[in-house]
Protein backbone atom coordinates (compact mmCIF):
# COMPACT_ATOMS: atom_id res chain seq x y z
CA UNK A 1 0.00 0.00 0.00
CA UNK A 2 1.04 3.59 -0.71
CA UNK A 3 2.69 5.80 1.66
CA UNK A 4 0.23 8.74 0.85
CA UNK A 5 -2.69 6.09 0.97
CA UNK A 6 -1.94 4.99 4.90
CA UNK A 7 -1.50 8.86 5.82
CA UNK A 8 -4.81 9.80 4.28
CA UNK A 9 -6.25 6.95 6.04
CA UNK A 10 -5.40 7.99 9.35
CA UNK A 11 -6.04 11.19 8.69
CA UNK A 12 -9.37 10.35 7.71
CA UNK A 13 -9.94 8.93 11.11
CA UNK A 14 -8.96 11.63 13.60
CA UNK A 15 -10.38 13.93 11.49
CA UNK A 16 -13.58 12.50 12.19
CA UNK A 17 -13.07 11.29 15.37
CA UNK A 18 -12.45 15.40 16.27
CA UNK A 19 -15.38 16.20 14.32
CA UNK A 20 -17.49 13.45 16.34
CA UNK A 21 -18.89 12.34 12.81
CA UNK A 22 -19.45 8.50 13.78
CA UNK A 23 -20.47 6.96 9.95
CA UNK A 24 -17.34 8.65 8.60
CA UNK A 25 -15.23 7.57 11.01
CA UNK A 26 -17.06 3.72 11.02
CA UNK A 27 -16.01 3.91 7.35
CA UNK A 28 -12.16 4.22 8.05
CA UNK A 29 -12.62 0.95 10.30
CA UNK A 30 -13.31 -2.80 9.44
CA UNK A 31 -16.12 -4.12 10.66
CA UNK A 32 -13.69 -6.28 13.38
CA UNK A 33 -11.24 -3.84 14.21
CA UNK A 34 -9.40 -3.77 17.54
CA UNK A 35 -9.01 -0.19 19.25
CA UNK A 36 -7.67 -0.20 22.33
CA UNK A 37 -7.05 3.85 23.54
CA UNK A 38 -5.75 4.04 25.67
CA UNK A 39 -3.58 0.64 26.25
CA UNK A 40 -5.19 -1.09 29.43
CA UNK A 41 -8.53 -0.18 28.52
CA UNK A 42 -11.42 -2.44 27.47
CA UNK A 43 -11.08 -2.82 23.74
CA UNK A 44 -13.96 -0.82 21.73
CA UNK A 45 -16.28 -3.29 20.32
CA UNK A 46 -17.70 -1.08 17.34
CA UNK A 47 -20.94 -3.10 17.09
CA UNK A 48 -21.96 -2.20 20.73
CA UNK A 49 -19.71 0.73 21.73
CA UNK A 50 -19.45 3.33 19.06
CA UNK A 51 -22.94 5.20 19.10
CA UNK A 52 -22.05 5.11 23.35
CA UNK A 53 -18.35 6.49 23.32
CA UNK A 54 -19.41 9.13 20.34
CA UNK A 55 -22.07 9.99 22.34
CA UNK A 56 -20.03 10.92 25.37
CA UNK A 57 -17.61 12.43 23.17
CA UNK A 58 -20.64 14.99 22.07
CA UNK A 59 -21.81 15.48 25.19
CA UNK A 60 -18.73 15.90 27.31
CA UNK A 61 -16.43 18.10 24.75
CA UNK A 62 -17.18 21.48 23.46
CA UNK A 63 -13.95 21.40 21.40
CA UNK A 64 -11.77 18.43 20.00
CA UNK A 65 -8.60 18.27 18.12
CA UNK A 66 -5.65 16.30 17.03
CA UNK A 67 -3.25 17.18 15.60
CA UNK A 68 -0.53 14.89 14.06
CA UNK A 69 2.95 16.04 14.97
CA UNK A 70 4.99 13.15 13.50
CA UNK A 71 3.47 10.28 11.31
CA UNK A 72 6.18 7.19 10.71
CA UNK A 73 5.41 4.79 8.21
CA UNK A 74 6.28 1.32 7.15
CA UNK A 75 4.57 -1.59 5.16
CA UNK A 76 0.97 -1.16 6.02
CA UNK A 77 1.51 -0.06 9.26
CA UNK A 78 1.84 3.73 10.81
CA UNK A 79 2.69 5.31 13.82
CA UNK A 80 1.70 8.70 14.39
CA UNK A 81 2.81 10.95 17.51
CA UNK A 82 0.07 13.30 18.00
CA UNK A 83 -1.45 16.08 20.62
CA UNK A 84 -4.81 16.35 21.72
CA UNK A 85 -6.81 19.68 22.59
CA UNK A 86 -9.87 19.60 24.30
CA UNK A 87 -12.08 21.92 25.71
CA UNK A 88 -15.25 20.39 27.65
CA UNK A 89 -18.38 21.49 27.93
CA UNK A 90 -17.65 23.46 31.83
CA UNK A 91 -14.96 25.29 29.68
CA UNK A 92 -11.72 23.65 31.45
CA UNK A 93 -9.35 22.59 28.73
CA UNK A 94 -6.28 19.96 28.60
CA UNK A 95 -3.58 19.11 26.42
CA UNK A 96 -2.28 15.79 25.83
CA UNK A 97 0.31 14.19 23.72
CA UNK A 98 0.17 10.26 22.78
CA UNK A 99 1.80 8.09 20.44
CA UNK A 100 -0.64 5.89 18.30
CA UNK A 101 -0.07 2.81 15.77
CA UNK A 102 -2.95 1.76 12.93
CA UNK A 103 -2.58 -1.49 10.98
CA UNK A 104 -4.14 -1.21 8.03
CA UNK A 105 -5.68 -3.99 5.75
CA UNK A 106 -5.36 -4.21 1.79
CA UNK A 107 -8.54 -2.78 1.59
CA UNK A 108 -7.52 0.54 2.72
CA UNK A 109 -9.21 -0.07 6.66
CA UNK A 110 -7.95 0.33 9.65
CA UNK A 111 -7.71 -3.22 11.33
CA UNK A 112 -5.91 -2.11 14.59
CA UNK A 113 -5.18 0.78 16.62
CA UNK A 114 -3.32 0.86 19.90
CA UNK A 115 -3.24 4.48 21.54
CA UNK A 116 -0.50 5.58 24.56
CA UNK A 117 -1.78 8.24 26.53
CA UNK A 118 -2.64 9.29 30.23
CA UNK A 119 -6.52 9.50 29.75
CA UNK A 120 -6.42 9.68 33.73
CA UNK A 121 -4.24 13.12 33.64
CA UNK A 122 -6.51 14.61 31.29
CA UNK A 123 -9.89 14.15 32.73
CA UNK A 124 -8.31 15.22 36.23
CA UNK A 125 -7.24 18.39 34.32
CA UNK A 126 -10.61 18.92 32.85
CA UNK A 127 -12.38 17.69 36.49
CA UNK A 128 -10.15 20.63 38.50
Amino acid sequence: MLEETIKQVVTNYYSNLAAINLPQWLDTLDENALICDPVGTPPLNLAQDADKFFNILANFYQKFEINQDSVFVAGNSAAIKWTMQVTAKNSKTATVEGISTFEINEQGKIIKVLSYWDEMAMKAKLAS
